[in-house]
C-alpha cells in the first residue's frame, strides 16, 4: 500500500498557478522529477498563459481555460516524444506559467539630463518622468528572449531594462511629436503618445505590449526656464507700449514725493521705468514748449512773455538736468529757446 502511495505522488494530475500578487511575470511549475499523468488537467486562468517546454524546445502554448492533457491537446509534444497513438504512459515536461495582465504604474524618468535636438534652440537638455504599463503578449518569445529557465521572473527583474528602453527613445519622441521644446510642458499628452509609439516596437521584440505611457513632468534647464518665463510675461503684458505708459504713470507719484530728496531716479528704476520716465517727461516738455507759441500766440502778442515764467521754467529744466533726465545739450537748446522769448 505504501508503495502505491509513493507511486501516486510521482504523478501530477492537476497543473495550475494562483498568482501571489508579488509582481511575478513567469513561474515554472515545480516538477521535482515527477511525471504528468496522461489525461491530467491543466488549468489556465484569465490573465495567464502556459508554455510546455520539452528538452529545451517550446512544444505548446495554452491560453485561458481547462485543458485535458492528451494527444489531442499536445500534438506537438507527442511528435517530439515520438509516442504511440494510445499515449498511455505518463510524460515529463517543464511547464511555465506567464502572467498576461497589465503591469501598471511602472515608473520611468531621466536620472541625468538627456540631450535632444530642438528646432528652435538646437541641442538642449531635458529632464522628464512619468509612468507606463505593459503586459506579456507573446509568452513563447518572452520565454526564449527574457525569462528562460529561471524558476521565477518578476517585474523588478525587468524594470531596469524597460526603463532604459523608455529613455532611449525620448529623442525620437520629441522629434516625431513636432512639439517645440518650450511647449513640451503644455503638451504632455502629445509627447507621451509619441514616446509610446517610438518605444512600442522595442517592447514587441521581447514579447511585450506597451499599453500606455503618461508624462507627469518636464523640467527645463534653468537658462531656458528663464526664457519661458519671459515668454509668459510678454504674453501677459500684451501691448508693450501701453505697459510702459502704465509703468510711467505709476512712477509719477513717486517722482513727486521724492522731488528734492535725491531718490527720484532710484525709485523709478525700482519700478523698471527709470529710462521710460525720463523719455516721457522730456517728450511731454518738448511738446508743451513747441505748442506754447502756437496756443498762446494771441495772448503773447498782446501781453508778451513774462520773465518770471521763463525763469521758473529754466529752474525746472535745471532740476531735470541735475537729476540726469535731460542732457546738457537738451538743456542748452531749451535755455536758448526760452531766452529768445525775453528779447
Amino acid at each position: 500500500m505504501a508503495l502505491m502511495d509513493f507511486i501516486k505522488k510521482q504523478f501530477i494530475d492537476i497543473i495550475e498557478w494562483v498568482e501571489a500578487g508579488d509582481g511575478t511575470l513567469a513561474w515554472r511549475y515545480p516538477m521535482d522529477d515527477r511525471e504528468i499523468q496522461n489525461g491530467g488537467s491543466l488549468t489556465v486562468r484569465e490573465s495567464q498563459m502556459a508554455v510546455f517546454v520539452n528538452e529545451g524546445k517550446v512544444a505548446d502554448v495554452f491560453g485561458p481555460g481547462r485543458h485535458t492533457l492528451t494527444t489531442a491537446t499536445l500534438p506537438v509534444l507527442t511528435y517530439l516524444q515520438n509516442w504511440d497513438k494510445l499515449f498511455k504512459s505518463p510524460f515529463k515536461s517543464d511547464v511555465y506559467f506567464f502572467s498576461t495582465r497589465q503591469q501598471v504604474d511602472q515608473r520611468w524618468g531621466t536620472t541625468q539630463p538627456v540631450t535632444i535636438r530642438d528646432k528652435d534652440f538646437g541641442a538642449v537638455r531635458l529632464r522628464a518622468f512619468g509612468n507606463y504599463s505593459y503586459r506579456i503578449s507573446d509568452p513563447k518569445l518572452f520565454h526564449t528572449e527574457i525569462s528562460g529557465t529561471r524558476d521565477t521572473y518578476t517585474v523588478a527583474d525587468l524594470d531596469g531594462q524597460l526603463r532604459g528602453l523608455m529613455l532611449q527613445h525620448i529623442s525620437d519622441a520629441v522629434a516625431s511629436s513636432g512639439v517645440a521644446f518650450l511647449d513640451l510642458a503644455a503638451n504632455q499628452v502629445e509627447f507621451a503618445k509619441a514616446l509610446q509609439e517610438a518605444t512600442a516596437p522595442s517592447f514587441e521584440k521581447i514579447g511585450l505590449k506597451l499599453e500606455a505611457v503618461t508624462m507627469q513632468n518636464v523640467s527645463l534647464p534653468e537658462e531656458l526656464q528663464k526664457i519661458l518665463d519671459q515668454k509668459i510675461g510678454m504674453g501677459m503684458v500684451g501691448d508693450m507700449g501701453k505697459f510702459m505708459q502704465y509703468q510711467t504713470a505709476q512712477s509719477i507719484p513717486k517722482f513727486a514725493e521724492g522731488a528734492g530728496q535725491g531718490g527720484v531716479v532710484g525709485d523709478a528704476m525700482g519700478l523698471g521705468a527709470g529710462v521710460a520716465l525720463g523719455q516721457v517727461m522730456a517728450q511731454q516738455l518738448n511738446q508743451g514748449l513747441r505748442a506754447a507759441p502756437d496756443a498762446a500766440a494771441p495772448a503773447a502778442a498782446s501781453a508778451g512773455v513774462r520773465p518770471e515764467d521763463v525763469m521758473a521754467t529754466l529752474e525746472k529744466l535745471g532740476e531735470l538736468k541735475a537729476k540726469g533726465i535731460l542732457t546738457q545739450e537738451e538743456f542748452d537748446a531749451k535755455k536758448a529757446e526760452l531766452l529768445k522769448k525775453l528779447v
